[in-house]
């Protein structure tokens, strides 16, 4: 069973899709329309996969240590955009608009990293 619903609030005739920061979710505007994003175990397994990383802790080196390029980025964004559900491939970010531009997109995606291995609490 899907509890994506849960996320979804009414408010008059607007809907708003809410994140969960404690499931590591993150939100991020693309073509107009708002994504949530996290980092499930799948798609950290695409991302190791994607990037070649050695492993879980080399990948989250390679980002904090700031060793990442723009293609590292735009696999993160896209793993994260699967984890939340989406079914594209990063071809379809290639010309998307992202509200923000790179600097949100990198932000979003720093955010996304931390909130998946915090601690709540």
């Amino acid at each position: 069973m899907s509890w994506r619903w849960l996320r979804r609030v009414r408010c008059g005739s607007r809907r708003f899709d809410m994140v969960n920061p404690y499931a590591g979710e993150v939100a991020l505007v693309i073509d107009g329309t708002r994504h949530v994003l996290r980092l499930s175990l799948g798609a950290l397994a695409e991302l190791e996969a994607t990037l070649e990383a050695d492993s879980l802790l080399a990948l989250i080196a390679r980002f904090e240590g700031g060793q990442f390029s723009t293609r590292d980025l735009l696999a993160l964004i896209t793993a994260g955009l699967r984890g939340g559900g989406w079914q594209g491939d990063a071809g379809a970010l290639l010309g998307a608009d992202i509200a923000g531009g790179p600097v949100e997109a990198a932000r979003v995606a720093g955010l996304m990293l931390a909130r998946a291995f915090a601690v709540p609490g």
